[in-house]
């Protein structure tokens, strides 16, 4: 299905960015936010983000709650990664509304830039999916909303019709094609960001004290 639309998928791909630039600029979403006493080190992914404290001692990473960027590896995923690179470049001050500790040890928490909460931002400018199975926590009504409104613009991830693959089924198709079966080296890799991507798919190896960051050398 991916392959039979990739061509028709070319001829929205120049006004991705213009258009989630435009929508996340142009977002009213604001929200009480807590002081912001982290600063950005690294994007892993269109949901993934390292931050550090001001002093650099303290490093955490944060997947973003309750919304799901397509992965890498997926048509747009490069660019839903570029869209959080562009909103939230290196050194970008935030605050953390956390929800949970995931599986890998991640923080997972809504970010805050300013009054802008940027997972809502890039629900809103069709660079992510409204993850509705770790909805709790979030602003239901509200992702909602920002969802609908991108399906209705044809925004990004909704370009085509219905949107792309969702990155749920995604994971899970790899995973059951056996995607994990090979096991791979941190110098291999090439990459931070790629060594998290395969993190996600399964290749828990690779983050040996287990505290959800993968080839912390590539860093």
């Amino acid at each position: 299905m991916l392959r039979q639309n990739k061509k028709h998928m070319a001829t929205y791909l120049p006004h991705f960015f213009w258009l989630a630039a435009t929508a996340i600029a142009l977002s009213s979403i604001t929200t009480p936010v807590a002081a912001a006493e982290l600063k950005v080190l690294s994007v892993g992914d269109g949901d993934t983000i390292r931050v550090s404290s001001p002093s650099g001692t303290n490093k955490t990473t944060v997947r973003l709650a309750c919304i799901d960027a397509p992965e890498t590896s997926q048509v747009l995923g490069n660019d839903a990664r570029q869209a959080l690179q562009a909103e939230l470049p290196i050194g970008t001050e935030v605050g953390l509304r956390p929800k949970a500790t995931d599986r890998y040890g991640r923080t997972v928490a809504e970010v805050l830039k300013g009054t802008i909460n940027i997972n809502q931002a890039l629900v809103a400018a069709g660079a992510a999916f409204v993850y509705w199975q770790y909805i709790e926590g979030c602003d239901r009504e509200t992702y909602s909303r920002l969802e609908n409104e991108a399906k209705l613009k044809s925004l990004g991830i909704w370009a085509m019709p219905g949107g792309i693959q969702r990155p749920w089924d995604y994971r899970r198709g790899r995973k059951s094609s056996g995607s994990a079966g090979n096991r791979y080296r941190c110098k291999q890799v090439g990459s931070w960001a790629k060594a998290q991507e395969l993190l996600k798919q399964g290749h828990s190896y690779l983050d040996r004290d287990g505290d959800g960051e993968a080839c912390k050398s590539l860093r």
